[in-house]
């Protein structure tokens, strides 16, 4: 791949990256953005393993999803639940810069590889099948974090009401 398609595909994906990165770390952006910048390097160094056939964002997923994981193992740092920085508003009052603030809390509160699937198909519309190559799962174990994951957050949304 030459440096040229290189970057003309990380400004079509990075805003995915980032916004896949800053969910995953709970909403803290200085540790999304430092972790896309490692993304993003490792994915140059390793852009000779790029498999054309597969969509350039599953290829930054997988690569962002490794470097969060091997970032966990080494600081041992779990990011914080939003509701430690942001109260929950109650459903009546909540302006709309806090309409989706349950949710959000509500995914960060999913174990890892659920709430890994439930962001790449849900937000970032990436098959069942792309989602398994960026985690290094199986197709039928996307599914289980998927259901898993849906049947968590019904649980954790509807406790809060």
């Amino acid at each position: 791949m030459t440096e040229e398609r290189f970057v003309q595909l990380v400004k079509e994906e990075q805003e995915t990256l980032r916004r896949f990165l800053l969910a995953l770390c709970g909403g803290w952006r200085e540790e999304a953005e430092d972790l896309a910048q490692d993304t993003l390097l490792k994915a140059w160094l390793s852009c000779s393993e790029y498999v054309e056939r597969y969509r350039f964002s599953t290829y930054l997923c997988k690569i962002a999803y490794r470097t969060y994981v091997d970032h966990l193992r080494r600081t041992a740092h779990q990011p914080l639940p939003l509701t430690e920085s942001l109260p929950l508003p109650s459903s009546d009052t909540a302006d709309a810069s806090f309409r989706y603030e349950r949710l959000h809390w509500a995914v960060s509160q999913l174990p890892l590889k659920e709430r890994t699937a439930v962001l790449l198909f849900y937000i970032e519309e990436q098959s069942i099948k792309e989602i398994a190559i960026a985690t290094g799962s199986n197709v039928f174990a996307v599914k289980q974090q998927l259901k898993r994951g849906r049947d968590h957050l019904r649980k954790l949304l509807n406790d809060e009401r």
